[in-house]
C-alpha cells in the first residue's frame, strides 16, 4: 500500500525527503495521501498549497497540481484558487508558526467566510525549519532558541481558534494515531466548507532536543500513552485531563459555504463565471 501511495501522489524525483531523521510530517504527508486515495479524488480535481516552513516543504513531493507560496499566505492563495475554481478540492498544508503566526489573520478569515477548504495544520510546537524559534503553539514554559529560559506565551489552540472563528469542522490527529487521523483528514475534505485538521507531529532535533523529550520513538510513545479521544474527554474532569492530548473530532456544523453564496452575487450581477 505504502508502494502504491508513493506512485500515484509522490514525485517520486523528489525523494527521499529533506525532513530531519524521525520528524513526524512524512507520517502526516503520508496520511494525506491516503485520505485522497480513500475518497477516491481524481488527482486534477484537487490542489495542494502550502506557505513556507517544514510542513510547507510537502507540497513539493505531492504529485499534483500544487502551490508553495509565501510565509503565512497559503490560505490567502488557496481562497484565489477557490473562488476562480469552485469545483476544486482545496488541500492546504500548514504548520504552527504559518498558520498561527504571520497567517493567523488568513486562518480566521477563512474560517470565518467559511470557505470550503481543508487546512491540515502539521503542528510540531516550534520553528523548525529557521533554527527553533518558539511558536504559537510552543508550550508555556518550554524551551527554544528563543526561549532559552522557557517561553512565558500562553499557547494557542489551533482548532478552537478555529472553531471561534468560525470554521465548520475542526479536528486533532496525531503522528502516532495514523488510522484515526487519516479519517479525520478524509472526512474534512469531505465536508462542504472551512475545515482544519491539527495534526500533532514530532520534532526531536528542536523541540524534543531542547526540551528533552527523547528521541522520537520517545515522542511517538509520548503521544500513544497522553492522547485521549475527543468522546472520552468528554466526560473526564477537568484535572485528569491536565497535560493530555486530546484528539478526534472535536467540532462539526453546517451553514452556507462562502463560494456557492458569492456565486449567487455573480449571477444576480449578471455576471459569468469560467
Amino acid at each position: 500500500m505504502a508502494s502504491k501511495l508513493i506512485q500515484n501522489y509522490m514525485r517520486e524525483e523528489r525523494l527521499p525527503h529533506i525532513w530531519c531523521a524521525g520528524c513526524g510530517h512524512g507520517i502526516l504527508l503520508r496520511d494525506v495521501a491516503q485520505a485522497v486515495d480513500d475518497l477516491g479524488l481524481a488527482k486534477k480535481d484537487v490542489v495542494i498549497v502550502s506557505g513556507i516552513g517544514c510542513s510547507s516543504r510537502a507540497a513539493g513531493y505531492m504529485n499534483m497540481d500544487t502551490l508553495h507560496t509565501t510565509h503565512g499566505r497559503a490560505i490567502a492563495f488557496a481562497t484565489g484558487i477557490k473562488l476562480a475554481k469552485p469545483r476544486l478540492k482545496i488541500i492546504v498544508i500548514t504548520g504552527d508558526g504559518d498558520a498561527a503566526a504571520i497567517g493567523g489573520n488568513h486562518l480566521i478569515h477563512a474560517a470565518r467566510r467559511n470557505i470550503d477548504m481543508t487546512v491540515v495544520v502539521f503542528n510540531n510546537n516550534i520553528y523548525g525549519m529557521t533554527g527553533g524559534q518558539f511558536s504559537p503553539t510552543t508550550p508555556t514554559g518550554d524551551y527554544a532558541t528563543t526561549a532559552p529560559y522557557g517561553s512565558i506565551d500562553p499557547d494557542f489552540d489551533i482548532p478552537k481558534l478555529a472553531e471561534a472563528a468560525g470554521a465548520t469542522y475542526t479536528a486533532r490527529g496525531t503522528a502516532y494515531h495514523v488510522p484515526q487521523t487519516v479519517k479525520l483528514i478524509r472526512d474534512a475534505i469531505a465536508h462542504e466548507g472551512f475545515s482544519l485538521v491539527e495534526c500533532v507531529s514530532v520534532c526531536p532535533t528542536y523541540y524534543g532536543r531542547k526540551n528533552k523529550k527523547g528521541d522520537a520513538v520517545e515522542m511517538l510513545k509520548w503521544q500513544r500513552d497522553n492522547a485521549v479521544p475527543a468522546a472520552k474527554a468528554a466526560q473526564m474532569p477537568a484535572e485528569e485531563l491536565a497535560g493530555k492530548l486530546v484528539y478526534g473530532e472535536l467540532s462539526r456544523c453546517e451553514r452556507p459555504e462562502y463560494t456557492k453564496q458569492y456565486a449567487k452575487i455573480i449571477e444576480a450581477a449578471g455576471g459569468v463565471r469560467a
